[in-house]
This record gives structure tokens, C-alpha cells and sequence, in this order.
């Protein structure tokens, strides 16, 4: 059912410093940062050939980031991206399977253009999962 690893991603309190970190320090160009503002965050991207890294930052005051941010404070590892390529199939599947789909169960547009869904960590090791639809 799983594609390839599409993203990790990191939440960062400060977007700017993040990518200006990776551009000068790891040598790589980050994309220019997007507005999410039904995820309730700014993202940027760098690509790093098989996978890319997005750096989440909170946007608004009820940006599912600050919660995480409040727990560490310096950021962190947040989320593992999968490809799936039928996400409402995937989607039955993993609740056929016992597995909780955070929100409303309905695939969002995501930062590439593309439905994702969110899996609950506590189903994944401790892991949120974001699914997004090749």
C-alpha cells in the first residue's frame, strides 16, 4: 500500500532561521516558504534527491504546530510522509484495520497540490503519518 517516503518533516519556531541554517550550513536551497493557511502553517522544502525535508511553522493561533512547539521549544522531527496511490482506498483500508484518521476522515489539499490524510501517532509508534496521493 505505501509509496516511496515523500517528506520528513521538521516544526521549527522560526522558518527563516531553518532554511537559512540548511542553506548555508548543508548547502542546499530550500524552495520559497508557502502559506497553508487551512493546515494552519508555513512550509518550505529542500529536496535532497530521494526524499525532500519541510520545515513547518506555525501560522495563526490555532496552528496544530504551537502544541508541538510548546513541548520543543528549539522544534523537531513532526511527521513522516508516505505516497499512497488511492488515498480514499488507503484510507479504508487502515480503518478497516483499526487504524484513527485525525480530522474528519476526509483527505485535505496538502502543500503539493495533493489530498493527504494524517494518521493517529498513538496507532504508529508515536509517529504521525501524513499520507499524500501520488
Amino acid at each position: 500500500m505505501l509509496g516511496r517516503l515523500n517528506h520528513v518533516a521538521i516544526a521549527v519556531p522560526d522558518l527563516a532561521a531553518a532554511v537559512a541554517l540548511y542553506r548555508t550550513t548543508l548547502g542546499v536551497e530550500p524552495s520559497d516558504p508557502q502559506a497553508l493557511p487551512e493546515h494552519g502553517v508555513t512550509v518550505a522544502f529542500v529536496d535532497v534527491g530521494n526524499t525532500k525535508i519541510e520545515f513547518l511553522e506555525p501560522l495563526g493561533e490555532d496552528s496544530p504546530i504551537l502544541g508541538f512547539l510548546a513541548n520543543y521549544p528549539a522544534g523537531g522531527m513532526h511527521h513522516l510522509c508516505y505516497e499512497v496511490e488511492d488515498i480514499i482506498a488507503a484510507r479504508d483500508h487502515l480503518t478497516e484495520q483499526g487504524a484513527r484518521i485525525l480530522g474528519d476522515g476526509e483527505p485535505k489539499i496538502g502543500a503539493h497540490g495533493k489530498p493527504v490524510l494524517f494518521l493517529h501517532p498513538k496507532d504508529f509508534n508515536g509517529t504521525l503519518i501524513e499520507l499524500e496521493q501520488v
